[in-house]
This record gives structure tokens, C-alpha cells and sequence, in this order.
């Protein structure tokens, strides 16, 4: 290969580059795709208000206490006892 040609396909290169990057920079950000929106967030307070007496009060059902349904006489109860 010459130097000559070698000069010549740096050059398109270069050029070819070049004009990728004004071109991609034209299609695809446009000065309409670089605006965006946001909604608009809410002030976040430090302060509680407490849920209804209705249904949290202190005779409510509490879901996180253990229920024991007849008697748990099988200490293994995926391996049936043998009678």
C-alpha cells in the first residue's frame, strides 16, 4: 500500500466520522427531543396523621399473633407415624 492511499482513507474517515456525528446529533437529538417533563412533586411533610379508630384500635385482630388449630401431637408431621 502507498502513502498515498493510506492519507486517502484517513481522510475519508475522518470525513465520514464527521459527518456520522453532525448527523446523528441532527436526527436524534433535536432541540425538541432534549425537553423533557416532569410532574410536579408534593412538599413531604414530617408530620403523621393517625389512621382511623374504625379499624385500628386496640381490640382489633392482630394478623401477626400465632393460631394453633387441634392438637400438634406429631412432632414430624410430613413423615406419618407408623401405627
Amino acid at each position: 500500500m502507498k502513502r498515498k492511499d493510506l492519507i486517502l482513507i484517513l481522510v475519508v474517515a475522518f470525513v465520514s466520522a464527521v459527518v456520522a456525528l453532525l448527523l446523528s446529533r441532527w436526527i436524534f437529538s433535536s432541540p425538541r427531543n432534549r425537553e423533557q417533563t416532569a410532574e410536579k412533586v408534593d412538599v413531604i411533610v414530617n408530620e403523621f396523621t393517625l389512621p382511623s379508630r374504625t379499624y385500628f384500635n386496640a381490640n382489633s385482630v392482630n394478623p401477626t399473633t400465632q393460631i394453633q388449630i387441634g392438637d400438634d401431637s406429631n412432632p414430624n408431621p410430613f413423615n406419618p407415624q407408623s401405627e
